[in-house]
């Protein structure tokens, strides 16, 4: 196992951990798609997976709807994806994904919270480098699959890692999927092996793995770098964010 297991083992996605804030996330990003790739799932690899994770957290149909319209819309503004950098307390590097139609409120809003943390928002390019751009699908795991003879093959696809993971939903249900990381680049074709080969998409997005090693923090420290990364993820327009911190054994 590699080092995209290891983070996502330990970086549980608890940030999305709630409803609200999971159809929120995936309205943004749907709406982000269309205005990139256009509103027909046929011609838009991305939307094409955001659509199938939609469905795979139960979002209700007029969030689609909406997500979709808004960005066909263009008196609804045009919602862009902007990346912003820096350093939190304690020499943590934290990157920030937004998607925004207003780039003047969310920058304001991302310095206020580093400089209510005792951090600083950095230039382009600051912390950048730290992370690697990484696109991830997950698929539902079929019986008799042979996960060495799926990684073998995929790697031609341009994956680096497959591996499974045990889901628990709701109801506390456990089924297991297969997680699939690759380059960036390698979004396109590797969705198309997936839907060429008739695997059951749970989702297909994008991640950032740190590259340097992660900081190890006291419980203080980790208690005001949280309360930062809260406030980031509290903000409408903020869809990811992901920092050098060692995560703790409770994550």
């Amino acid at each position: 196992m590699g080092r995209a297991f290891e983070f996502r083992k330990e970086r549980k996605m608890k940030r999305w951990g709630h409803m609200a804030r999971t159809f929120t996330k995936l309205g943004k990003e749907i709406t982000v798609a269309v205005k990139q790739g256009g509103p027909d799932v046929t011609g838009n690899p991305r939307l094409r997976a955001l659509m199938a994770e939609a469905r795979a957290e139960q979002m209700p149909k007029e969030n689609i709807e909406r997500a979709i319209k808004k960005a066909t819309e263009s008196k609804q503004g045009d919602f862009k994806e902007v990346i912003y950098e820096g350093y939190g307390p304690f020499g943590i590097a934290i990157l920030v994904e937004t998607a925004t139609d207003n780039t003047t409120r969310t920058v304001a809003n991302v310095r206020s919270y580093f400089n209510k943390c005792g951090g600083t928002l950095g230039t382009s390019g600051s912390v950048a480098f730290m992370f690697d751009h990484k696109c991830v699908f997950r698929i539902k795991e079929t019986e008799g699959m042979d996960l060495e003879e799926l990684e073998l093959e995929l790697i031609d696809y341009g994956a680096e890692e497959v591996f499974e993971e045990t889901v628990v939903d709701k109801d506390d249900n456990e089924s297991k999927e297969v997680v699939i990381y690759g380059d960036y680049p390698s979004y396109g074709t590797i969705q198309k092996y997936i839907e060429d080969k008739g695997f059951e998409l749970v989702s297909g997005g994008f991640e950032r793995i740190p590259t340097t090693e992660l900081k190890e923090v006291t419980p203080e420290q980790r208690s005001t770098i949280d309360k930062l990364v809260g406030l980031l993820e509290d903000d409408e327009d903020v869809t990811n964010v992901y920092t050098t911190m060692k995560p703790g054994e409770e994550e």
